[in-house]
Order: C-alpha cells, then structure tokens, then sequence
C-alpha cells in the first residue's frame, strides 16, 4: 500500500528520549503500513534518529524546527540522553515554544496535517491541535498503570504531596507505595515555577485529548485501561503494544561494539544451556556508582550464573562524579562464565536467544516490555521515574518478576544480590510464568488479539477524518 493511499495525513510529534522516540515510530511505521501521509516534527539533532524510518518510507516528510533551548539546559542539548532524566522538565517547556512556529506552518499548507499523534510529555501540543481543528491523540509510550497513578496524583496534588506512604485505594488493587518511589515528575515538581507549570498542565490536559494510545496489553494491564476508560469517559484509550513485537524499521541503535564483537556474543550465547544466562543492563540514561558497580560485579561472580553485563563507556568526568567502570581484574576472573559489553548492546536480539532465561534491569517501561516479548524472568532493580510503579505490578501483583534491589542510591549487600540471582535464575515456576506472559503479548497483536483490534480502530478513526 503506498503511504499516500488513504489520503490522511497526520503529524507526529516525539519526545526527544529513545525510550519515547523508538515506540512512536515503531507505530508511524504501521501507520504508513496502512497508506497514511505521515509529517515528522523533530529537531536537528534528532533528525538522524529518523534515518531507519525514512529509508524505509521515503514518503515521510521531516519538520523540522530549531530546538528554542532552556535557560536550565546547557548549549546543544536537544535530547535527554546528554543530560538524564533532570532534562526531562526543560525539553518539555523548551519544545512548547514551539507552538508559535507549528500554528504558523499549518496555515501554510495546502494539505495540513488533519490530526496530531503527540508524545504523552508533550501535553501542551493538545491546545495547539484544537486550535487549528483537528484530533489531539496522546500517544503514551509508559503503562496504564503509571498513567492511572499520574491521573489521581494531579487531581489530588495536595493530599498525596510529603507523605511517607501512599495508597491509590480509587485504583483497582489499591497500589501502595512508599512516598519517595512515586513518579519523578511528581517528586521533582516545583508549584509555581512555570517551566513545571507546562509540565502539570500537559499532563492533565492529556485527560481531554479525542484518543489515548498506549503501548501496552490487555493481558498485561487490562483493569487499569478499563479504570482510565471511566476516568476520562469514552472509549477512545487503545492499546497496540507490545509495539516491538509489531514494530517497524525504527529500532537500530548505533553501535560502537565492531560486529566482530557482536558476534563473539551470539557465538559464545550458542555455546551456552538454554535459559542459563542473566543478561544485565539498566536503560540508556542510567548510570551505577563506583560502589553499586563493585557490588553488581561482586554478586555476579558470586551468584555462580552465567551472564552478560552491559556497562556504558564512562568519560574522564563521569569517573571524577564517582561513576564506576568495570573493576580491574573481574573480566578474567569470570571468563568463560561472563561476557561484558561496553557501549551499546543489541538489546533485543540477546533477549530473544534461547540461552537467555532472566534480565536484571531498571524495569523501564520498554525494557520491561522487551523481557515480556523474549519471556524472560525479569529481576527487577527499579530506580526512578515509573520503575518503581512497573517493578510493583509484576513482583507484587502478577508475581512474575523477583525485585533484587531498589533505589538510586542503594547499594546492594554483593552476597545476599548474588543468592537472589542465583534462585531466581533457578526458579523454574517464574520461568513458567514469564513464558505464559510472552504468550499473552504475542496473542494481543494477532488477528484476533486486543492490541490487533484497537490498532485496527484508531486506523478507522483516523481514515474516517477525510469524510
């Protein structure tokens, strides 16, 4: 189907995050499966990102508008893999300056866009899309559940603020929390600073937008779409996840791990029993402690489990802030037993090789999905932002997952951290229910499966704009 079939012709606009990027034009890309004229609103620096997609579509037309920048942000920073999640509330008031150029864009077109698919963090965008006539649809690249959290934590901003325990007793199993592990974006929040100001805002005017569309499950997270169904009141809440399982050509990350040594890591994966090996990674923006690598490293060797870890290439300055790299010597003790990988790893394919049985991770929301896809055991060492919120829904509810530490700043006992991993790794029962959950995602995006069915809805929607 050519992407200009349809004749509808839709903006999408990301959040300058890979973690929000990659899903979004994971599902652009279906888009365009399905004959839509797609616009892509970016800035310089973010262009390259694109490049997978537009190869693939050449079709796709670029915006792009330079970044109008932050008084909080240093020069040239567009995205927040330079500055980690701090950046996430001075991109967003930055991006809204936007505004202005984008209402002027469209009223130059002769065939302006006749709907908006905008990132979840860019809630301002919702204004902007009613002014110029057409649909606002909120795309959230996190769970239901983290959203369902955010929802009663605006509406209630006061009751929830300072307290040592949190209980959500109007969401469906009542999620509790301790006060420091709800979202960063509340945490950090600061009433009346209007840079934080844009951020609530849009955020609560996502509530109003004509669809809402996540990247998530019925099988995974179906009470809590339900609970937002009723929340906002209308049906219009989709979910088509696990879009990675669907996705698109959106998903190549730049590597600068020669493919000889990529392939030394499938090569020694091959040699190893099925599900034996803990693959370790915490996400693109985090990064351990001296201290909580040396633990890491300890419970590693320790725990007797064959494993891959993935420790960034650390600068001169992150080392002097009390970053830590790999510790001298641990490569040779644990070789033949584990594989360390500096820099970028091909997250997906390590998951999806069948010597892999567990993933220790952060559990951000696509790290958590792609565990779920690969039917993995996930073990959980939530840090910030939503993981603390994912890693309670699967230890805690689904009692899929095993937590093995929580906290930015904990550093675990390296003794207790290698006999959790080593009985996690050994636990056949969570292992079963791993497979069982991946079943679930991979039933969702068949013909047939929820997630197959809402995308199958919002492409109705969207196609009935030209009418």
């Amino acid at each position: 189907m050519s992407s200009s079939e349809n004749g509808v012709h839709v903006l999408i606009f990301p959040f300058p995050a890979q973690g929000h990027i990659l899903p979004l034009l994971d599902f652009t890309h279906q888009l365009l499966l399905h004959g839509f004229k797609i616009t892509i609103l970016v800035t310089p620096k973010n262009l390259p990102i694109l490049d997978p997609l537009l190869s693939t579509h050449p079709s796709v037309k670029t915006l792009v508008f330079s970044f109008p920048g932050h008084p909080s942000l240093p020069a040239g920073v567009e995205n927040i893999k330079d500055v980690g999640n701090s950046g996430n509330a001075p991109i967003i008031a930055g991006l809204s300056k936007l505004r202005g150029p984008i209402l002027e864009w469209f009223k130059a077109q002769s065939d302006p866009p006749m709907a908006i698919v905008y990132d979840f963090f860019l809630g301002w965008t919702l204004d902007l899309a009613q002014e110029v006539g057409v649909p606002g649809i909120v795309f959230y690249t996190s769970g239901a559940l983290l959203v369902s959290v955010l929802v009663e934590i605006w509406k209630n901003f006061g009751v929830y603020r300072g307290l040592d325990l949190v209980e959500f007793n109007g969401l469906p199993n009542s999620p509790r929390f301790v006060g420091e592990h709800l979202p960063s974006v509340f945490l950090k929040f600061k009433e009346g600073d209007p840079t934080w100001e844009i951020v609530r805002d849009g955020f609560i005017a996502n509530g109003r937008s004509f669809g809402s569309v996540f990247n998530t499950f019925e099988g995974l997270e179906s009470e809590y779409l339900g609970f937002l169904k009723k929340e906002i009141g209308h049906e219009r809440v989709y979910s088509i996840g696990p879009i990675n399982l669907v996705g698109g050509p959106g998903r190549i990350g730049k590597s600068n791990v020669d493919d000889g040594a990529n392939e030394r890591v499938f090569t020694w994966l091959d040699e190893c029993p099925d599900e034996s090996v803990l693959y370790v990674a915490f996400g693109s923006q985090k990064l351990l402690t001296k201290a909580q690598m040396e633990a890491l490293t300890i419970g590693l060797e320790k725990s007797g489990v064959r494993f891959i870890l993935v420790a960034k290439q650390l600068t001169a300055q992150q080392e002097e802030q009390g970053y830590g790299s790999v510790p001298e010597g641990f490569e040779e003790r644990v070789s033949g037993r584990g594989l360390v990988i500096k820099g970028w790893a091909p997250q997906i394919e390590i998951l999806g090789h069948q010597a892999v049985g567990g993933f220790l991770s952060h559990c951000g929301w696509n790290s958590t999905l792609e565990a779920i896809v690969a039917g993995v055991l996930i073990l959980g060492w939530p840090m910030e932002a939503d993981q603390f919120i994912n890693v309670w829904w699967l230890v805690d509810n689904m009692k899929t997952s095993v937590r093995v530490c929580e906290g930015p700043n904990s550093v675990p006992d390296p003794i207790e951290l290698g006999r959790r991993i080593s009985e996690a790794m050994s636990n056949d029962l969570f292992k079963d229910k791993a497979k069982k959950l991946r079943d679930e995602a991979f039933k969702a995006v068949k013909i047939g499966g929820s997630s197959k069915r809402d995308f199958d809805w919002i492409v109705r929607e969207l196609t009935q704009l030209k009418s």
